[in-house]
């Protein structure tokens, strides 16, 4: 066999052995080129909205119409529910109306709120009263110090206190602890709802009120 022949006869071989390969990968479903896979629509935002028929499922009889705010996808939202408030002279209504809120915030979300996506961050037991001697007007004591709760805990709280009417004439929340230390202010701003696992905005220590001459 001549050279020319004998390379004719290599290259001829090699050709059939890619050819042989080509099928041999084709059989085991291999293919040369990747192809696109529809892995199906992209998971839903969660609603964060109870339907209207579920808005008030903890409503309890000869309650008042509240909004209180909890954590959904990583916001506060609100959501209405229906309270009672109890009456009576002895405490300061506006401390009532405080603890009112301060309970619902306490519970956990109801079936269509889980289903909704809402959580809450508050845990008790927490428990309200109003100012001391030198406190500001319109303070609220917890038996916790605030800052030393959930950052995501203290948010839910300023919101829902700030859009009552147990926050101060500026819309801020007066809020102290069980100590000595002075109250603060707090803010519920557009940051402190769309990021409430940030520091809720602070107004400072606030002065304590001059005491009455004697």
């Amino acid at each position: 066999m001549t050279p020319d022949a004998r390379a004719r006869t290599r290259r001829t071989a090699a050709t059939l052995a890619l050819l042989t390969t080509a099928v041999v990968l084709g059989g085991c479903g291999i293919r040369p080129t990747q192809v696109p896979v529809d892995a199906g629509p992209a998971p839903s935002r969660v609603p964060c909205e109870v339907a209207g028929e579920n808005i008030t499922p903890q409503a309890q009889p000869q309650g008042v119409p509240v909004r209180v705010y909890l954590v959904c996808a990583s916001q506060l939202e609100s959501v209405d529910r229906t309270a009672r408030i109890p009456g009576g002279k002895a405490v300061d209504s506006r401390v009532q109306v405080a603890q009112a809120l301060l309970d619902e915030l306490q519970k956990e979300p109801s079936s269509p709120e889980h289903e909704a996506g809402f959580a809450t961050y508050v845990r008790g037991p927490l428990m309200l009263s109003g100012p001391r001697k030198g406190d500001p007007s319109g303070t609220l004591r917890l038996n916790r110090q605030p800052e030393d709760l959930p950052t995501a805990a203290l948010a839910q709280i300023v919101c829902t206190f700030a859009e009552s009417r147990t926050a101060a004439t500026d819309g801020s929340v007066l809020l102290g602890g069980p100590g000595e230390y002075a109250p603060r202010g707090y803010q519920c701003s557009a940051g402190a709802k769309e990021r409430p696992d940030e520091a809720v905005p602070t107004l400072g220590p606030l002065p304590s009120s001059p005491s009455p001459a004697p």
